[in-house]
C-alpha cells in the first residue's frame, strides 16, 4: 500500500515537472494551468515554518548549543 502511494506521489510530480517544461514551450492552456499549480506548489513545500519537513531557522539543535 505504502509503495502504491509513493508510486503515485512519484508520478505526479514527474507529471509536474513535464508540464513545466510543456508549458514553457508554448503548451496547451491546461498544460500552463498544472504548471501553474505545480509551481505553486513548490513555492508552498519551500516556505519555512509552514510545513512538517524542515525545520524553522529560529530552533535550536538537539544538543543544545
Amino acid at each position: 500500500m505504502i509503495i502504491a502511494v509513493a508510486l503515485g506521489a512519484l508520478v505526479l510530480a514527474v507529471g509536474g515537472c513535464v508540464c513545466v517544461v510543456w508549458a514553457d514551450r508554448g503548451g496547451a492552456r491546461w498544460v500552463r494551468g498544472v504548471a501553474a499549480v505545480t509551481l505553486a506548489a513548490g513555492e508552498l513545500a519551500r516556505r519555512p515554518g509552514k510545513g512538517g519537513g524542515g525545520r524553522n531557522q529560529g530552533d535550536s539543535d538537539a544538543l543544545g548549543d
